[in-house]
């Protein structure tokens, strides 16, 4: 008997209450208990497999019912009764014959499916576990999707016995492709085919997720009402989302009816959560699945989906594996050379590569650089007006770009797809690359453009009446964008920034080191026209008096002439030396190792000794920690602090200098204290300059070179070297080497 079917907008289906359809499948009949287990609702076809009409069994016990034998052959199932129907006993009642009972708990009832069935012993699950066993057998890693499913697909019919077995997967829109099919014979194959997303609507969907298998035993089914209408306990209509005989959407079985099936049944692939597909079972007759099929059906579905996310898994792995690998290649060009648009124009066929796409393009401010197949110069500078003021994302993209930026129809061949990347937060800097237009047929299970029935047709349904293969050529897209790809695309991004960010610090940096070098320069200059000017203007004059005195002064005042010149070419020289020095400190290489400062130490001192002389001086020189550095330098820069830390003291007696060293989180510390002249701290930020001195030359003879050295080696090594004195107290000369330097 065909099922009345009523006039229905399709725009509705998605309002269409189908999980409180208030009816059940005719195949069998339902009881719902309250907490108590007395019946307070049942089917309205219970009197046809129980001999009880629905009113007389409201208010009774389930014994009153069904019996006494059977409600205690089924009761002990009631207690682990959860929302899912679970398999309770195979019971044969004295007017039906067998039926199998499911039984679940939800919607505040306690429900008692009884499905018919043609058998008379109980339900046999022993041959579940050698199916599951023998599938998983052929089912083997390296197996692409498609076969899997294939070999699901035989599986399944094999078990069931349905005409034809179809596995498909749901695109991004919704659309169903099948990948594989299990065909008898009797009903027309879809492999290959899409089904549109409105098939199912969204709701259709959700149920989907949450119940895992449907059976529909017969399209042609009169439902079967429950009595009461509304659930007695909540007052609403009862929720069958987890019963197995729940009534399906009149305008799907009038679907199947249009499609030429009779019976079917839907297993749903779950793959990381979400509704990845559908095996669907159909059949030219009424067909009905016991459970215990209907269960290796499910097991069978689960095997595969957990198979299917495995081999996605790895795909993807491998693809993001790739990608990352040529994010990381590009990445390295980009740092060879200071120009960011020469960089970048370097490694265009790198940038081709990582997003697959046919043409990219760089835009820095009016700027435009591009490689590949890209729209002209002109439409660039419209597009990049577009996306301005249209996109505020760190990535966008689209595989349809003409339908979002009409004139990109224009261009359409070489740029229907666009990713586009700004890369700067000021500036009007992107890059974008773009893929071009790829044609391709969809072969459709019936003109999905045509839902609404045509006049005269048979039914006032609007379900497709025609499942008839259609082709639609597609205009205007390209191969969509994978998520790896954008995700990698924001990784790409960030690092983008990071590069430009750090050549914005080494500008910075240079631009610090190219002050403090005009700093410098202007200290050799002065240095140059006073310093070295002075020695030089002294070597002049004494000359010429020895000159003047020649044959006719006295040998003393020629002596003391010849000395004079003599000291003041070694203090010129002296000062040429100690250019030299602090020149070569910013060009040598710094060749680390592991130092015994002790040792260093020690050496500077002996080197000293000759300077000491008959002076009295006390060296206090603690445990010091050794240090990674270059030894040459450290110890050049050790001599410059324990030669100022001599020199300053010449007045005291006895001399004290002390040093020490501790290692602490990051870095390790050393110190050399004297109690010398000390100096004012007003001046403390001059003391590390070039040819800088706190005191007069004719106090203590230097060239004001030592401290700017010794900054310089402890800045190379990436430490800091600070100062503090108070005059007539001494001075503290404190110096960092971080560890890893």
């Amino acid at each position: 008997m065909t099922q009345a079917s009523p006039t229905i907008d399709l725009s509705s289906c998605d309002r269409e209450a189908i999980r409180t359809p208030g009816s059940i499948q005719p195949h069998g009949c339902v009881l719902a208990l309250s907490p108590d287990g007395i019946v307070v609702q049942a089917s309205d076809n219970l009197a046809r497999y129980v001999g009880v009409a629905p009113e007389a069994a409201l208010g009774r016990t389930l014994a009153d019912v069904i019996g006494a034998a059977a409600a205690a052959e089924l009761a002990p199932e009631f207690a682990g009764a959860g929302e899912r129907p679970s398999f309770a006993a195979t019971v044969r009642l004295a007017e039906s014959g067998a039926f199998d009972v499911l039984v679940h708990r939800y919607d505040a009832l306690l429900m008692l499916e009884f499905e018919a069935v043609q058998r008379t012993g109980v339900a046999d699950f022993r041959h579940l576990y050698p199916l599951v066993g023998n599938f998983l057998q052929q089912v083997h890693d390296t197996d692409t999707v498609e076969t899997m499913s294939a070999r699901a697909a035989d599986e399944i019919r094999a078990v069931t016995g349905f005409n034809r077995v179809l596995v498909y997967k749901f695109d991004a829109e919704g659309h169903g492709h099948v990948l594989a099919e299990s065909n008898d014979g009797n009903l027309p194959s879809y492999l290959g085919q899409r089904f549109p997303a409105s098939d199912i609507p969204r709701q259709a969907r959700e149920l989907y997720a949450s119940n895992r298998i449907r059976l529909i035993r017969d399209a042609n089914y009169t439902p079967s009402r429950l009595v009461p209408a509304e659930n007695p306990l909540t007052g609403a209509p009862n929720d069958l989302s987890f019963a197995a005989l729940r009534s399906v959407s009149p305008v799907h079985l009038q679907y199947m009816r249009n499609m030429g099936t009779l019976a079917s049944m839907s297993v749903s692939l779950m793959v990381k959560g979400k509704l990845w597909g559908l095996i669907s079972c159909h059949n030219a007759k009424p067909c009905h699945v016991t459970f215990d099929k209907r269960t290796a059906c499910e097991q069978l579905g689960q095997i595969l989906a957990l198979r299917i996310e495995s081999r996605e898994v790895a795909n993807e792995l491998q693809f993001r594996l790739e990608v990352r690998r040529i994010m990381v290649s590009v990445l390295g060009g980009l740092t060879q050379g200071a120009n960011f648009i020469e960089n970048m124009g370097s490694v265009f066929p790198e940038l081709l590569h990582f997003a697959r796409a046919g043409g990219a393009a760089i835009i820095v401010d009016d700027r435009i650089v591009s490689y590949g197949d890209t729209p002209g110069e002109a439409q660039l500078r419209e597009l990049i007006g577009w996306l301005q003021v249209n996109t505020h994302d760190d990535v966008y993209y689209t595989d349809r770009l003409s339908c979002e930026f009409p004139p990109a129809g224009a261009y359409r061949q070489s740029a229907s797809g666009l990713l586009a990347m700004p890369i700067s937060r000021i500036h009007k800097h992107y890059l974008l690359w773009f893929r071009p237009e790829f044609v391709y047929t969809i072969d459709w299970a019936g003109n999905p453009h045509q839902k609404e029935a045509p006049p005269g047709a048979p039914t006032q349904l609007s379900p497709r009446t025609s499942f008839a293969s259609w082709r639609e050529t597609v205009h205007g897209t390209s191969a969509q964008w994978h998520p790896g790809e954008i995700e990698m695309a924001l990784e790409f991004r960030t690092a983008l920034l990071g590069i430009a960010l750090e050549r914005a610090e080494q500008m910075a940096e240079l631009a610090e080191e190219l002050g403090r070098a005009n700093k410098e320069l202007e200290a050799f200059s002065y240095s140059v026209s006073h310093d070295l000017r002075a020695p030089l203007r002294h070597i002049v004059g004494f000359s010429d008096l020895l000159l003047e005195t020649a044959g006719g002064g006295s040998p003393e005042k020629q002596q003391r002439f010849l000395t004079n010149i003599k000291e003041s070419a070694r203090l010129a020289g002296k000062l040429v030396d100690d250019l030299l020095s602090f020149s070569q400190m910013g060009r040598a290489s710094l060749r680390p190792v592991q130092v015994d400062m002790n040792e260093l130490v020690r050496s500077c001192i002996d080197k000293l000794s000759l300077d000491v002389g008959t002076r009295r001086v006390e060296w206090h020189v603690g445990d010091l920690p050794a240090v990674v550095a270059d030894p040459t330098f450290i110890q050049l820069a050790l001599y410059n602090l324990l030669s100022n830390a001599l020199k300053f003291t010449g007045q005291k007696d006895p001399a004290v200098i002390r040093v020490e060293g501790r290692r602490e989180a990051a870095v390790t510390v050393f110190t050399v204290a004297d109690n010398g002249i000390g100096f004012n701290m007003d001046y403390v930020h001059k003391l590390f300059g070039v040819f800088q001195r706190l005191h007069r030359m004719e106090d203590f003879q230097g060239t004001g070179i030592g401290l700017a050295n010794v900054r310089r080696i402890v800045e190379r090594h990436g430490g800091a070297v600070t100062a503090h004195s108070a005059p007539g107290q001494g001075a503290t000369f404190t110096f960092s080497i971080p560890h890893s330097s």
